[in-house]
């Protein structure tokens, strides 16, 4: 990156800092202002950045954010969230999240030509995770009722791990033939050994900051920098013995979190219990700032190229992913508990797609399949979309959503998307991203 990108990017981040209260109640969301930035300044702008200059420092930026997102929404989530959201994140995860891949994959064949059966896969996993941070209105708006804004956020903090899995192994398939690890080397390595070392380092990480805190030997500040060293770590080792680091910070969280409200849930009885909310603090404000920048070196060095080599296919597979390929799964999730037309397209419309699937994307392209130009446009193309169309939608649909409850509910108290009243936040923290 040229001195005067470092200048420019340092320059949008000071300039949303200021103006990101403000911001918040325009349809100008983060991720559409430092996408727009980032195209300005790459090769269809000023020409500060590109893909063959910054490629490598995109990659490291990207997957730096996606390790700290993973470990904090993991270690974010409590069994007593699943239950408290009862039905939506379950049937979500569970039926949404394997009909959405599958549904992406046969999608993929007719628009897509040229890509081998696991390239095809490889599009429909790359983009079913979702990403609250571009529809971040959408999340947080109080007047959409409390059981959608917090099974929305338990699926996106859940589903992009649990996609990792069948990504490593659609990854591994594809490469197969070109020389790379198979199937069964990756599933012991990047799954099964990756799995273990994570929740390992997790489980040990907050055992020592527990301790710590008991004796009263550690100071607030650095029990941050605890919290921050075990995704680092654990990323570190799983990529030394060629496993995957995404899967290891992901089940590190979740050892992590567990472990800790281990800790806190007797704080009435015992002084000092660390919290784990506060503990990871620092790493998930971290992960945000990583976050926005990395949308900002997309829209440089990956989306502005894409622009470039468009084709109506890509264009079409774009809005078919974001529509019928998001909603239709949901749909069937969904279909029998009750929920109301209106809730159903709500929750299928705000499936946003955002940094897991640029993650995966790079990581695809590393691999250097056949088709891997095509691939990335298509992947490309859909989170810019996501970005604009998502984040443009997010504060008009929350409110007129928000109508539509506040009226229903007058005049049927009991009415399912109700179940949740009496709580004012959603299940798990906000929504990562700018």
């Amino acid at each position: 990156m040229s001195q005067w990108g470092v200048v420019v990017a340092g320059g949008v981040v000071i300039g949303y800092g200021v103006l990101s209260r403000r911001l918040a109640t325009t349809v100008l969301s983060g991720p559409m202002v430092f996408v727009a930035c980032g195209l300005a300044i790459g090769p269809l702008g000023l020409d500060l950045l590109d893909g063959d200059r910054d490629l490598e420092l995109t990659r490291t930026l990207l997957e730096s954010a996606l390790a700290l997102v993973l470990f904090t929404d993991a270690a974010a989530i409590r069994i007593r969230d699943l239950r408290r959201e009862r039905f939506l994140p379950l049937r979500l995860l569970v039926a949404g999240l394997p009909v959405t891949m599958a549904l992406g994959w046969l999608a993929a064949w007719p628009l897509l030509p040229g890509l081998t059966m696991w390239e095809l896969a490889l599009v429909g996993v790359i983009l079913a995770p979702t990403d609250a941070a571009l529809g971040q209105q959408a999340f947080s708006n109080k007047r959409v009722p409390a059981l959608v804004r917090g099974g929305l956020g338990v699926e996106s903090g859940l589903n992009d791990g649990l996609a990792l899995p069948f990504f490593v192994l659609a990854l591994a398939a594809a490469g197969e033939s070109e020389g790379h690890p198979g199937v069964v080397t990756t599933f012991l390595h990047a799954l099964l050994l990756s799995g273990a070392i994570g929740i390992a380092a997790g489980w040990a990480g907050a055992g020592v900051l527990r301790w710590s805190v008991a004796r009263g030997w550690s100071s607030p500040d650095w029990r941050q920098f605890v919290t921050l060293a075990v995704p680092v770590i654990t990323y570190a080792v799983c990529s030394g013995v060629e496993g995957s680091g995404f899967i290891g910070a992901w089940a590190a969280g979740l050892a992590f979190g567990s472990r800790l409200r281990g800790a806190s849930s007797d704080r009435n009885t015992r002084t000092g219990g660390p919290d784990p909310a506060r503990s990871a603090e620092f790493t998930r404000q971290l992960g945000l700032l990583l976050s926005s920048v990395s949308f900002l070196a997309f829209g440089a060095v990956i989306l502005g190229p894409a622009l470039q080599h468009l084709t109506w296919q890509i264009v079409v597979y774009a809005l078919l992913s974001l529509t019928v390929i998001r909603m239709l799964p949901v749909a069937l999730a969904l279909a029998g508990t009750g929920l109301r037309a209106a809730s159903v397209a709500y929750v299928g419309w705000f499936g946003p797609r955002g940094l897991a699937s640029l993650v995966f994307g790079l990581l695809a392209f590393e691999e250097h399949l056949p088709a891997m130009t095509q691939l990335n446009g298509v992947i490309s193309v859909t989170v810019g979309l996501s970005v604009l169309l998502h984040g443009v939608t997010a504060p008009f649909l929350g409110d007129r959503y928000g109508d539509w409850f506040a009226r229903k509910v007058r005049a049927e108290p009991d009415l399912r998307e109700n179940a949740l009243a009496s709580d004012n936040a959603p299940a798990v923290q906000g929504p990562r991203g700018p």
